[in-house]
C-alpha cells in the first residue's frame, strides 16, 4: 500500500520536474501546448503545482518530450537494468535509444536504409563518436569525405560541419554516442555561388 505522505511528496515534485525537462529541451509552454493539445494555462499550473497531474495530462507530455512516464513522476527504479526503448524514426533513419535519461552522454543504434542522398553538413555543440556495425558509412566532415566499414570508428567535434549516411547501395547500421549538447542542431549556411 502506498504511503499517502509519500504520494503527496511524489506529486509535489512532478511540477518542478516537468519545468526542468521542458527547459532542458529548450521548449516554451506555447510550443509544448501546440504539440500536446494541452492549454498553456494548464501546463503552467501543472509546472507550478497549481494543478494535480493526471495520466491524461502526463502521457502527451511524456510523448512530446520522448521520455518515459516514469521520468516525469520520478518513479523509483525497479531494479531491472535492461534498456527497453521504442525505435524513433527521424528523417528516414531508425534510431534506437540505448540510454535512458536525457542529458549527459546519449547513445543510439542507428539504421539508415540505402538511398542516394546529397550531403547536407550541419553543426551543433558537442562531440560525437560513431562505430559501424554493418554496411558502409559515408562521413563528410569539414574537408574530409570518408567511408567507414564494419568495425571502424570515428570521433569528432560536432562544431565542424558534418554529415553521415549510407555509402553505396546497402543500408548502414552504426552506434552513435554524443555529448549533452547534441540535440541543438543548427543549419550551416551554404556560401553563395558566384556566377
Amino acid at each position: 500500500m502506498t504511503d499517502p505522505e509519500n504520494l503527496d511528496e511524489v506529486l509535489a515534485n512532478v511540477g518542478p520536474r516537468l519545468r526542468r525537462i521542458r527547459k532542458e529541451r529548450g521548449a516554451t509552454l506555447t510550443a509544448l501546448s501546440a504539440v500536446t493539445g494541452i492549454s498553456v494555462s494548464t501546463l503552467s499550473r501543472l509546472e507550478s503545482g497549481g494543478r494535480r497531474p493526471s495520466l491524461e495530462l502526463l502521457l502527451p507530455i511524456a510523448r512530446a518530450h520522448q521520455v518515459p512516464l516514469d521520468r516525469l513522476v520520478g518513479a523509483p527504479p525497479v531494479g531491472d537494468p535492461r534498456v527497453r526503448s521504442e525505435p524513433v524514426e527521424r528523417g528516414g533513419r531508425t534510431m534506437l535509444p540505448l540510454t535512458r535519461r536525457p542529458g549527459g552522454l546519449q547513445a543510439y543504434k542507428v539504421v539508415v536504409p540505402a538511398r542516394n542522398e546529397e550531403p547536407d553538413p550541419r553543426t551543433h555543440e558537442g562531440y560525437e563518436w560513431l562505430y559501424v556495425l554493418s554496411g558502409r558509412l559515408r562521413l563528410v566532415l569539414a574537408d574530409h569525405d570518408l567511408v567507414l566499414g564494419p568495425g571502424e570508428a570515428a570521433e569528432f567535434d560536432t562544431r565542424l560541419p558534418h554529415w553521415f549516411g549510407p555509402a553505396g547501395e546497402e543500408p548502414v547500421e552504426f552506434l552513435s554516442l554524443f555529448g549533452p549538447q547534441g540535440e541543438r542542431m543548427h543549419v550551416r549556411a551554404q556560401p553563395r555561388r558566384k556566377g
